[in-house]
């Protein structure tokens, strides 16, 4: 591997650093996403329960809205629980694009990273061919090893640019993709609960459980 790097000169460095920045991306990524930290299992229904049963004093919201992203969420919408529900669901939309915005968080430098990395391996590869041409015109094209050093150094950058760009393409799309279902998730849960706060829905909920007892009656 060293002896690659060696090869490809010193376009190499940046696709290093490249390298070593989106692994670090990545690493953190999937730690931040995973899902215990963001949907923490069971705290919707939790908090619905606080609803219902009326416990819903500062104390508790605070600590609803530090627990997790989708805590934040619920907490916002419990915020203004008594005003009317599109008030509700502004509020909820607005923290919710706040809280996409926090998880997606490093993605633009990861996409970027997969755009750049091809670029920097054609930089490479140019570098590469400049310093065989030169070569030839200085030496002339009976000097194999001139000609063989600058195309392998040009064929290293490229392949070592693709390299770079394929994982953290794969990756981006890969958080992306978790980042939308989380997404969905949380609108779930938050419509669940406002529904749980809406008085009007309380009262539809237990007019058809009503209907139902008296039909088995």
């Amino acid at each position: 591997m060293l002896e690659l790097v060696k090869a490809g000169g010193w376009p190499m460095i940046p696709l290093l650093l490249l390298s070593a920045v989106g692994l670090a991306i990545v690493v953190e990524r999937f730690w931040a996403l995973r899902r215990k930290a963001v949907l923490p299992p069971g705290l919707g229904q939790e908090v619905r329960a606080w609803a219902s049963r009326g416990k819903l004093d500062p104390v508790h919201i605070e600590s609803l809205r530090r627990n997790s992203p989708l805590g934040a969420l619920l907490a916002s919408a419990l915020d203004v629980r008594n005003r009317p529900r599109e008030e509700i669901r502004e509020r909820v939309e607005d923290v919710g694009r706040h809280i996409a915005h926090r998880m997606e968080r490093f993605l633009n430098a990861l996409g970027t990273i997969a755009g750049a990395g091809p670029l920097l391996g054609l930089f490479g590869t140019v570098v590469g061919m400049i310093q065989m041409f030169l070569g030839v015109m200085e030496h002339g094209v009976g000097d194999v090893n001139q000609l063989a050093g600058g195309i392998g150094k040009a064929l290293v950058c490229a392949a070592a640019g693709m390299i770079v760009a394929v994982p953290a393409l794969i990756f981006h799309r890969y958080f992306r993709g978790r980042i939308d279902g989380y997404i969905v998730e949380m609108e779930s849960e938050a419509i669940q609960l406002m529904d749980a706060i809406d008085p009007r829905a309380r009262r539809a909920a237990a007019a058809v459980a009503d209907a139902g007892l008296e039909r088995q009656g």
